[in-house]
Formats: structure tokens, sequence, C-alpha cells
């Protein structure tokens, strides 16, 4: 069974469900059969490799609310993070374009590293403040994967993976995808935000006993996906 999952490296809520989807997984009697598969999703494809404003900001003038609002907000989420085990530091937090993260999600995923990347890239970002879109980073980032630094250089100064990335992001709108995270379970069914572990199980156990025609959703709609390198925040 493969699990395809549409997300961003700057999306915290992708970070919340990737941990609850694991939880699942754990959990789930056929793990050992389930592949699971990174696709790329950017949220801010218009962003420089670094922008230099802090997340409260950022979120501050999206939206049009105070600063202080923009900081409570982002506690909510550092807080929804602690739940599933995270450590969010977004006063760290450095964004930017994540097109290069994303090849560089491509290269590790050709070399059997695509989950260690995710993770690793996840981390970096939301935890050690490292500026997952400037290319040194990301250099240093793939060297700790175990990829070779001649390798990792050669293909972000140059268009390695940039179709890739670009072929998943035109599959993600022909899905009508919205916002991240968006994760495709055997084309069957779909699970949109990150919802709780009861949802994702629900979701693995059917797509493992049923065929069916066409995408499902499964699961309520939920306020936690990203549309924007911003992110809406639910209100507590």
């Amino acid at each position: 069974m493969k699990i395809e999952i549409w997300s961003d490296v700057v999306c915290p809520f992708c970070y919340v469900g990737k941990r609850r989807l694991e939880a699942a997984l754990a959990a789930f009697p056929h793990r050992e059969d389930v592949e699971v598969v990174w696709r790329s999703f950017e949220l801010a494809p218009n962003a420089p490799a670094e922008t230099g404003e802090p997340l409260d900001a950022m979120l501050a003038r999206k939206y049009g609310m105070g600063l202080a609002e923009a900081r409570a907000a982002n506690a909510r989420v550092t807080a929804m993070a602690a739940e599933v085990g995270l450590e969010f530091r977004l006063e760290r937090a450095r964004s930017g374009n994540t097109f290069d993260a994303h090849r560089l999600l491509h290269l590790a995923a050709e070399r059997g590293l695509g989950g260690a990347a995710k993770e690793r890239l996840l981390r970096a970002y939301f935890t050690e403040g490292r500026a997952v879109g400037v290319r040194d980073e990301l250099v240093a980032l793939g060297i700790e994967l175990g990829l070779a630094e001649g390798e990792v250089r050669a293909a972000l100064e140059g268009d390695a993976h940039a179709d890739a990335v670009r072929a998943d992001q035109r599959e993600a709108r022909e899905l009508g995808v919205q916002g991240v995270p968006f994760f495709v379970i055997d084309r069957r069914y779909a699970v949109s935000g990150a919802q709780p572990e009861a949802v994702f199980s629900e979701a693995l156990a059917r797509a493992w006993a049923e065929r069916a025609p066409e995408l499902q959703a499964v699961g309520a709609d939920t306020d936690a996906a990203c549309v924007d390198e911003a992110c809406a925040v639910p209100q507590g």
C-alpha cells in the first residue's frame, strides 16, 4: 500500500500531521507493507531564498492581526506540536523559498533517504532555526544525511529534480489539493490536514480492506492545514 503525502518543509501542520500518521502506522498491523512517498508542495513559491521576516510578523501582516495576537497564535501551534512530541522554536524560524529543499528531498529519495530527509529538514526549520531556502544550509543538511557534498552541491547548482518538483505540484492541482498536508492512500482515500490519529487509522484500515474506483475523503474538514507560508491558526 502506498501513501503519498503532499507537504512543505515550512508547514507546521505538515510536521504535526506526519507525527499523527506515524502513530497510526505504528499500530497498523500491515505497516511493513506500507510505502510512504513524499510529494512536493510550495506554500510560497515566489519567496526569496530567505525572507528575513520573523514568523510572528509574517502572520500579523498576512492576516491583519496585531503582533501580540500573532505571537499567541504561534504559541497555540507550538502547543499543538508539543502534544505529539515536537519542539517548535518558531522564534528561530528563518522562512524562505523551499524549491531547492524539495529538490534535495527528491535527491535523497533516490538514495533511499526520503523519509530521513523529510524529518531532518522539518526539524532543521522548526526547531533549529536553519534557513532551508539557502543552498549552503541544504548542502550541510544533505551531508548530515550521508549524501556526498559534491553530489548535493552539483544538484542544487544545476536543475536536477526541478521537473520532479513541478510534476508533484502539477499533480496536486489535478487532485484538487488546496492546502497541506494532503495524504493520498493507494489513490483510493484522501486525508486533508493534520487530522487526529484515529482518522488516519480508519483510512488505513479502509484502504487495506476495500477497493474504491474514486478518491474518497476521510475525516471532517479541518483548519489544521496550510494554504500559504503564513498558515492560519485554529483559535483556542
